[in-house]
Parts: structure tokens; C-alpha cells; sequence
């Protein structure tokens, strides 16, 4: 299998022919990559998502109390009467 860099890869679709007409006998990528499972997207354009690792120890923690800061930083801008509705401070 050849493997290709972007300069290769952009330099054969600008020389390509727009208008070029599709022959008859050409073969759906579909049929060459052996794809069995007839999805609305095939898995090479749209593929899944990875699986979320359980966090265990000193990094569940360290989310939970990223989280709770994050709140409490928010509830303490409200009461102090400042807006941060768009992600900026403004008094």
C-alpha cells in the first residue's frame, strides 16, 4: 500500500478534471475497501468514537475538583453582580 504526504494529495486534486465523466465500469470505493455494514456514513469518512477511560485515584479527584471550582468561581462572579455570560468579565 502507498502512502501518500498532503503535497502529493492536494497536487493530484488540483491537476484533476472536474468534468470528468465517470465511466461505466468503475468500481464504488465501497466495493474495494470491503465495508459490510450498510451505514448512512461508511466507517472510513465518519468513524466511531473512542470509548471514555474510567477515571480511578488522584484523577477523579482532580475533575471533581476542577468542576467544583469552575462553579463556584461562576456563582461568585453572579453575587458579586458581574456578567460573564460570553466568557468575558465585564463590570
Amino acid at each position: 500500500m502507498n502512502t501518500f504526504d498532503d503535497a502529493e494529495l492536494c497536487a493530484e486534486a488540483l491537476a484533476a478534471d472536474p468534468n470528468a465523466v465517470v465511466p461505466d465500469d468503475a468500481v464504488p470505493l465501497s466495493a474495494l475497501i470491503d465495508d459490510a455494514t450498510p451505514a448512512p456514513l461508511p466507517q472510513w469518512y465518519m468513524p466511531a468514537p473512542m470509548q471514555a477511560r474510567r477515571l480511578t485515584g488522584w484523577r477523579r479527584q482532580l475533575v471533581r475538583g476542577n468542576v467544583a471550582l469552575i462553579i463556584a468561581s461562576f456563582l461568585m462572579i453572579n453575587a458579586a453582580g458581574l456578567c460573564n455570560t460570553y466568557g468575558q468579565l465585564h463590570f
